[in-house]
């Protein structure tokens, strides 16, 4: 894949070009690749840097190589053509459009309608890691209890992503109603702290669950994707919210700042980098499989109580 002006510089305050952001994304695609594959793509592109406004590009009908794979999915007044990554020169060519971040659905194709994941957004209003910490393993709970397990990974900002994996057998208005609902009862458990108020002036100090990452076309940064930001931080993913797995993510994160900036900056990431989350991805992967079978079990019964919300849930929940 020939990469074009290489020595552009896309994060100005660091002096990281394009050339860097290639070489980091052709380093970590052993393990973003099985997060990434085959998902419709939505393009966050800064032709010229993160300095001047960006775009973002969904529809991809002309002007890329016949060897590209592109998934149509339905829109209200017609088709939009994702691209779709498959390989390393794909994730590259995304890199060559001056794509900083993948921004993915929680499916893939050709099985657009089936969600493999359901992700909870964690965006906390204010700097506080025992109150995001503890949000963290309030999602992790509330899970468990009606069956599921999950994995953690950062935003690449302030907060966490929660991400459930999921068998593929529940459509997505199906996970984006069961999504919706446990929201609303893990936010009812402590008002106090957490809100899905969606204006940040309605949210005060509160962190926002964010469910809406599951619905038709909606996305979110791709784990391992390199954030539009100065320091080029990234989505770490991964790590179990279990125990000592989570300990580990949670130093990783809230490090002092000058070990924290090690971690976020591009250029710091290696090959034994790689090789080591390609390990301990191997494990959270082993683990979770264990689980597959059930979760459409666990959707389709909470099929029945999603409709009546918080009460709905709680049912479920001294079912299971």
């Amino acid at each position: 894949m020939v990469i074009t002006h290489p020595e552009k510089v896309l994060f100005p305050d660091d002096g990281i070009t394009k050339g860097q952001l290639t070489a980091y994304y052709e380093m970590i695609a052993p393990v973003m690749l099985p997060h990434i594959a085959r998902r419709p793509v939505t393009m966050e592109r800064f032709p010229a840097g993160i300095g001047k406004k960006g775009f973002l590009q969904k529809d991809v009908s002309k002007g890329f190589p016949e060897w590209l794979q592109r998934v149509e999915v339905p829109k209200k007044d017609g088709i939009v053509h994702h691209p779709i990554v498959t390989d390393t020169r794909s994730l590259l060519w995304l890199v060559n459009q001056n794509s900083i971040t993948p921004h993915v659905w929680t499916s893939r194709a050709p099985d657009v309608y089936y969600p493999d994941i359901c992700v909870f957004d964690l965006d906390p209003s204010v700097d506080d890691p025992d109150m995001l910490r503890a949000a963290a393993l309030a999602v992790r709970d509330l899970l468990e209890e009606v069956g599921l397990s999950s994995w953690v990974k950062t935003s690449g900002s302030k907060g966490f992503h929660i991400a459930v994996p999921l068998d593929g057998k529940a459509n997505m208005g199906e996970v984006e109603g069961f999504a919706h609902a446990l929201g609303r009862l893990l936010v009812s458990r402590d008002p106090k702290n957490l809100t899905q108020e969606f204006h940040k002036v309605d949210r005060g100090t509160r962190i926002l669950v964010d469910t809406g990452r599951n619905g038709w076309s909606a996305t979110h940064a791709a784990a391992y994707a390199v954030r539009a930001k100065p320091g080029a931080p990234v989505e770490m993913a991964g790590f179990l919210i279990a125990g000592a797995a989570l300990g580990t993510l949670v130093t990783l994160i809230f490090a002092p700042k000058s070990g924290a900036q090690t971690r976020r900056d591009i250029r710091r990431f290696s090959k034994e980098t790689v090789d080591q989350l390609d390990d301990l991805q191997k494990d959270v992967r082993g683990q979770l499989s264990a689980g597959y079978e059930q979760v459409k079990e666990v959707v389709d019964n909470a099929k029945e109580y999603v409709k009546d919300g918080k009460s709905g849930l709680q049912k479920l929940i001294k079912s299971a």
